[in-house]
């Protein structure tokens, strides 16, 4: 009879790498960042090549300088500097800004919390709110899509008895905004792609977009409409799904979608600020640990320590 070898974990093993599943990612955003460009014009394409090579760059001299295994090529660096791009305002100071952020994210959120898979908060979500404490008028102007730089106000940000966008014009993009949270369409469709490929599942996206609807239909606003204003779109579907930065039970993936959906409609309706995505993102990240202690089911055999 042949011996019973025990090793080490993992004991379940996948062909999936890391460089894989990111560039998974950055094929499903691609069609979002190719819309912006579009909708934006070359301003856009600026800000997106050079927020991921910056984001590449830092990480490359930060291995370099601190003398660590060069991990540019899996790809993360290239996933978080596209998202931050799509977090940007299309204006030419977002190309300054964007290499200030790519700072931020890649040096200060990633790579001193010890690099993939250490971070406790999401690199781009974290960006963008410093960016927006650091350099609030130039993040919070934005301008309509196919103009000359004309500015307007986001579907959130619109005064109350003004017109707004269709329900068409949000889906498809057509309205003021960050270069990737206006068009639905693309985020969806990328989001899909996502699933099929068993990049992410659903339960994060669709618990946290189904919790918004329902609390915005409660404090007597157009759910559909905030649905699809705004950047939960991509926050639902890019950025909560974050392997690192949110829970590894089914059970925890629930709660910490609906911590975040809970908090996104609450600072949207009583906030100051018309935007929540990020904030609750942060807020969120830092209750992963405790959610997965919480939620973690118990090994069998083990004994309760005293």
């Amino acid at each position: 009879m042949d011996k019973l070898i025990v090793a080490s974990s993992p004991h379940i093993k996948d062909k999936a790498t890391t460089s894989r599943i990111m560039l998974d990612v950055i094929i499903a955003l691609m069609p979002t960042a190719i819309l912006s460009v579009y909708y934006f014009s070359y301003v856009a394409a600026l800000i997106i090549v050079t927020s991921v090579s910056s984001c590449v760059l830092f990480e490359y001299l930060f291995n370099l300088i601190t003398k660590k295994r060069h991990t540019e090529t899996d790809l993360s660096c290239v996933v978080t500097g596209l998202i931050l791009a799509l977090n940007m305002p299309p204006l030419k100071s977002s190309i300054i800004l964007s290499v200030i952020g790519a700072f931020v994210a890649i040096v200060i959120i990633k790579m001193l919390f010890g690099g993939i898979g250490q971070n406790i908060f999401n690199p781009a979500a974290a960006a963008r709110l410093f960016l927006t404490a650091s350099f609030s008028s130039l993040m919070t102007v934005y301008v309509a899509p196919l103009t000359d730089g004309i500015t307007a106000a986001t579907p959130l940000a619109i005064p109350e008895g003004e017109v707004l966008p269709s329900y068409l014009d949000m889906f498809l993009g057509k309205t003021a905004g960050s270069l990737g949270e206006t068009a639905a369409i693309t985020l969806i469709a990328g989001g899909i792609y996502l699933i099929f490929r068993k990049v992410i599942t659903w339960e994060i996206p669709v618990t946290y977009i189904g919790t918004v609807a329902l609390l915005s239909y409660v404090f007597g606003q157009d759910p559909l409409y905030c649905v699809l204003a705004g950047g939960l779109m991509i926050g639902s579907i890019y950025m909560a799904t974050d392997y690192t930065t949110s829970p590894m039970t089914h059970k925890g993936k629930f709660i910490f979608a609906a911590g975040l959906g809970l908090m996104t409609a609450s600072i949207r309706k009583f906030g100051s600020n018309t935007e929540g995505v990020a904030y609750s993102l942060l807020f969120m990240n830092a209750l992963v640990p405790l959610i997965d202690r919480f939620t973690t089911v118990k090994t069998f055999g083990r004994i309760k320590k005293k």
